[in-house]
């Protein structure tokens, strides 16, 4: 049986984010050190350890059939290759940046100024949108440093926390686009292997419920049990159970986490009490 071939990044937080993501799938890799290519024990893949900027390239030359790899990356060197999932991982912004020093006022200050970069192609059209034209330095490596030694007026870079462009002397001026990993697909891939690629992905996808979601098991008295139901955003409807104390009922439900401290506010507001809450592996729908 044929294999799928994946490439993650070689090395890095992306590296080792997209290692977990394949390990939440049931999926188990053996990479000895230093390995640029590793087969899965228990599932019909092989992962190919690459240099993040080489990753569109051999998505397009059909090298490999999918890949776990920045958005920022495909927009600046691959809008032509389609993308399966985003995986929600690995958040970042790709910004402009200028010393704190420089007062700025809008994208027209660049106007005409020297901008260091390793993403060419995304500041040229993100100018090129707004009317405005500058001279591009590409650089390979930490850009952080041009403004710094005269070799440019500005930058564009991958922002995460902020900490590298506040070390530097930067500040963050022009959010160009946001980026997280995503799951990217090979224009070549085979409809053999695009049916392994649909296994994958059902499986990526429990898993990303999952890790948004949170199971909650609470006690309601069973004359506020209708109000406390109409405050949960359940699957479908939360599981009602009656609890050996007479009165009262066990209630369970899932609850999506970027809402979890409003709703479970309002459900203590409710009577709710005993209120667990438990993480969840996977969740198939």
């Amino acid at each position: 049986m044929k294999k799928i071939r994946i490439a993650i990044q070689k090395s890095g937080r992306l590296n080792e984010d997209s290692l977990q993501i394949l390990k939440d799938c049931g999926i188990s890799i053996d990479n000895g050190k230093d390995q640029l290519k590793a087969s899965s024990r228990n599932f019909p893949l092989e992962v190919f350890y690459l240099r993040n900027g080489d990753i569109p390239q051999y998505l397009r030359d059909g090298v490999v059939d999918i890949a776990i790899i920045g958005e920022n990356v495909l927009i600046e060197k691959g809008e032509d290759i389609s993308i399966a999932e985003k995986l929600g991982f690995s958040k970042c912004k790709v910004s402009l940046a200028v010393p704190k020093s420089v007062k700025y006022k809008s994208v027209t200050d660049f106007e005409g100024k020297r901008i260091a970069t390793s993403y060419p192609n995304t500041v040229k059209n993100y100018l090129d949108s707004k009317g405005v034209k500058a001279d591009l330095h590409i650089i390979n490596g930490s850009v952080e440093i041009a403004p710094n030694i005269g070799l440019a007026d500005a930058i564009c870079d991958i922002v995460s926390s902020g900490s590298t462009l506040f070390k530097n002397n930067l500040k963050e001026v022009e959010v160009m686009l946001t980026s997280e990993a995503v799951l990217a697909v090979s224009p070549q891939i085979s409809r053999e292997r695009t049916v392994l690629l649909e296994d994958l992905r059902f499986r990526i996808q429990s898993v990303l419920r999952a890790r948004q979601s949170k199971y909650v098991l609470l006690n309601a008295p069973n004359e506020k049990l209708n109000e406390i139901i109409a405050l949960l955003p359940g699957m479908r409807s939360p599981t009602v159970l009656p609890l050996a104390e007479e009165g009262w009922s066990s209630v369970h439900t899932v609850i999506n986490k970027d809402k979890f401290w409003e709703v479970i506010q309002e459900l203590k507001k409710a009577g709710a009490e005993g209120i667990l809450v438990c993480p969840i592996e996977k969740m198939v729908l």
